[in-house]
């Protein structure tokens, strides 16, 4: 099993340990961050570079499938290029856990993609770790994982 998919499949088994009555459910937190998600696969069609960099933090960074750290520099750059263009693509149903200032959201994605000239299309797993900055939720960290 490829080490990215291991990585995802711990991380989100670690959320079944996470108490839900230790905290109480956020349910405008919970939205916004559903509602952003959906924004920034809606971001990464049109190929909305600003809109993107309001989504990820300036200190974003994820690894990608080749094992090398993509950081948000890396990621605009992609997208602003065509490097990496999002045709189509819809989210399954998104769980998300707030944990004061930090929340996990996490879900499967079906999506139609190119990546330099290679059509990467399928069907994958995904989670993004989000902090509340100044007001806004913004994506910190991301894993994914294509499922088989």
């Amino acid at each position: 099993m490829p080490r990215t998919i291991r990585i995802v499949i711990a991380l989100i088994s670690l959320m079944a340990f996470v108490p839900l009555q230790a905290q109480p459910k956020d349910t405008n937190a919970i939205d916004t961050i559903k509602q952003l998600e959906q924004e920034m696969g809606n971001a990464m069609m049109a190929g909305d570079i600003e809109k993107l960099n309001q989504i990820y933090a300036d200190d974003f960074a994820t690894i990608g499938s080749s094992g090398k750290v993509i950081t948000k520099e890396t990621l605009l750059k992609d997208f602003k290029s065509f490097h990496d263009k999002l045709e189509w693509f819809e989210n399954g149903p998104m769980d998300v856990q707030v944990f004061g200032n930090v929340a996990v959201a996490c879900a499967s994605v079906k999506e139609r993609r190119d990546r330099d000239g290679k059509d990467t299309s399928g069907e994958f797993v995904w989670m993004d770790l989000l902090e509340r900055r100044e007001g806004k939720w913004v994506v910190v960290r991301s894993e994914g994982a294509r499922m088989k």
